[in-house]
């Protein structure tokens, strides 16, 4: 009685109500002691009804039960990264938090200008406009390399290293506003985005710091000496990596650019095919650097010297690369370089089309993410706005009290009073 959902006395029969579908198996298990599981059936709800009827996994058979946890296993993969895009693209929102927030109401407003395109028209500007600056960002630092545009200079620098400069000066406004606005800085500190935004910024930074207290303080009357001299060219090496860490600005297009994370997404979901992939190719490399090797030794003006002088020659023909600047010379070096090459287009094949389809399904699973909360905000927005005016079109009129409306006559009878004395 406590299982079944109605009783008839009269018939003394039990109702249950659960899908017939189902229960159909489980009457063949009562029957036959044997429980069947279809493919046609969905793995949840399955579960859920042998579950209910007190029923264990165990009950099936082998094949059925191999068969079912494969389903079961594919289809809670596939909620959690369904799950995880939408958590990708999703912005993080926290309205509890900023209702204990100073000035919650304000910073709440510039975070979702910052961080939430789908939230208002201004946003989705602001997004476009942070991609822009990017762009132009990375354009002037390439343009700036140019011996012919170096020439032109405003004060002591170029024109491109003043809109260098000017971007670098917009993104890290733009991270400690976001800084300032969120509700939680721990789960800010830990994105792996804003990690990014930190990397674009900081070099210009470091070379600051770096040309400002370290070059400076050396003394130039004591150039000469060998050991300052030593280290300056250190610190300009430093320097010269400090500069080139500034490539590391185009990843900040990973914020609003849908393609870059579901790249990043299918690198993450692919980590371990990935992995096995450089694992392949790092044993290819030697394993054919130490054939190669063998039997290129004995030949008189060999490339091959040693195993480590064959590792370039091995990663260059594994990947199909084949520039040509190393070449064995007997015939049975040039057999093992053509296996080389046979096992570099063997493994570069096998993961290419797995990846592919990954990356075309989380891309496309992210599109239709990001048309769900365009719409969702869109719709959201709508019904505020409708809201609005619903509320002042029926909102009551404030009534007039008795002294505006025997004062109003008063002054009216004045005014008439005063043309009619003009008149005479």
């Amino acid at each position: 009685m406590t299982l079944c959902d109605d009783y008839n006395v009269r018939n003394d029969e039990f109702f249950f109500d659960r899908d017939p579908m189902f229960f159909h198996y489980i009457f063949h298990f009562y029957c036959s002691n044997v429980l069947w599981v279809m493919d046609s059936l969905c793995p949840v709800n399955f579960e859920e009804e042998m579950k209910f009827w007190g029923l264990k996994l165990k009950d099936t058979p082998r094949c059925c039960r191999i068969l079912f946890e494969e389903k079961v296993d594919d289809i809670r993969d596939q909620l959690k990264v369904n799950q995880e895009l939408i958590d990708e693209i999703k912005p993080h929102e926290d309205g509890e938090g900023y209702s204990n927030m100073f000035l919650g109401s304000f910073r709440k407003i510039l975070w979702d200008l910052m961080e939430n395109p789908y939230s208002s028209l201004s946003a989705k500007a602001f997004a476009v406009f942070s991609s822009l600056f990017v762009l132009i960002s990375i354009v002037a630092m390439t343009m700036n390399t140019v011996g012919e545009l170096r020439q032109y200079k405003l004060g002591d620098k170029t024109y491109m290293e003043w809109i260098e400069v000017s971007s670098i000066l917009f993104f890290a406004m733009e991270y400690f506003l976001r800084l300032l606005t969120t509700s939680n800085i721990r789960n800010f500190l830990k994105s792996a985005l804003n990690f990014v935004d930190v990397v674009a910024v900081m070099p210009y930074f470091l070379q600051i710091v770096f040309e400002t207290f370290v070059m400076d303080s050396e003394d130039v009357g004591a150039k000469e000496d060998l050991k300052t001299m030593a280290r300056v060219s250190k610190v300009s090496k430093v320097l010269k990596v400090v500069k080139l860490m500034r490539i590391f600005r185009i990843l900040k297009l990973a914020r609003h650019s849908t393609g870059m994370r579901a790249f990043g997404f299918t690198i993450r979901q692919c980590s371990e095919q990935v992995c096995c992939l450089f694992l392949f190719i790092a044993m290819g490399i030697f394993t054919f650097s130490a054939l190669m090797h063998s039997v290129e030794v004995d030949q008189p003006g060999t490339p091959f010297s040693s195993i480590p002088d064959a590792w370039w020659w091995a990663a260059v023909s594994i990947s199909t690369v084949g520039y040509g600047d190393v070449v064995p010379i007997s015939y049975l070096g040039r057999c093992v370089a053509f296996g080389c090459i046979s096992f570099g287009i063997i493994l570069n094949g096998m993961p290419i089309s797995i990846l592919f389809n990954k990356f075309s399904d989380y891309y496309a699973k992210l599109k239709e993410q990001e048309y769900t909360i365009s719409n969702t905000e869109r719709t959201f927005q709508l019904k505020k706005r409708m809201r609005r005016k619903f509320d002042n079109c029926f909102a009551p009129q404030p009534e007039e009290s008795d002294d505006d409306i025997h004062y109003r006559p008063y002054v009216s009878q004045t005014v008439h009073q005063r043309e009619d004395l003009a008149a005479h």
